[in-house]
Order: C-alpha cells, then sequence, then structure tokens
C-alpha cells in the first residue's frame, strides 16, 4: 500500500488515505503484531524472517500471518532474496501515521486543558 502524496507548495509530506489508516491501525491492535512491528523497526537494517522468530516465542505460522498483516497495511516492506525474506520498515509511513494522530490530537479543542490537569 503506498503512500498518498499531497499536491501544493504548503503540503510536501505524505499522507494517507482513510483505507491505509484503518488498514494500519487495525494492524497495529493487535499486541503481537505491534511486537513484530517494532523489532523490525528498532534493527539497524534488513532483519531476516528466521532472526525475528528467534527473537520472538510464537510459531512459524503466526509470524507468517503476522507479516502478511504487516505487509498488507503497508507497514513493512518485504524483500525476497532466494530463500530469504528480508524485513524493513516502510518508509514514510510511520511518520506519516503519526503527523495524522498529532493533527487529531491539535484538533480537538480540549486536549491541550485536559493534558494539564
Amino acid at each position: 500500500m503506498a503512500l498518498a502524496t499531497q499536491t501544493g507548495a504548503a503540503a510536501k509530506s505524505s499522507t494517507l488515505t482513510g483505507e491505509q489508516r484503518t488498514a494500519i491501525l487495525k494492524a497495529l491492535a493487535d499486541p503481537r503484531r505491534f511486537e513484530v512491528l517494532e523489532r523490525i523497526a528498532r534493527s539497524s537494517c534488513a532483519v531476516s524472517c528466521s532472526q525475528t522468530l528467534a527473537d520472538l516465542p510464537i510459531a512459524a505460522a503466526t509470524l507468517s500471518h503476522h507479516l502478511k498483516e504487516l505487509e498488507t497495511a503497508g507497514l513493512i516492506h518485504v524483500q525476497r532474496e532466494g530463500k530469504y525474506h528480508m524485513l524493513s520498515v516502510q518508509p514514510g509511513v510511520l511518520e506519516a501515521m503519526a503527523e495524522t494522530l498529532q493533527a487529531l490530537s491539535a484538533a480537538c479543542p480540549n486536549a491541550a486543558s485536559k493534558n494539564k490537569k
């Protein structure tokens, strides 16, 4: 799932469509899937499926399911290299989601006053 790019001089950042936001939030709603994404994101380079599996107490089929959900949501990129699958975070997607949530928070008239209490 590719990012939608805004047009116009004032908007140079990428934005997410409603469908993309929904897919991302659904994917991140599962605690184990979120943990898988965290491990991939914290890696300094692409990480293999076998390394990710070794780091988690889950079955290979379960990891495969979670990776497919993360890839479908556009959160990760899976590079197939022969029999290996290298995993990396899709550039810009997490930032775009963070910007979306920040804009939502800023749009709440009572958000600032609630945080001060």
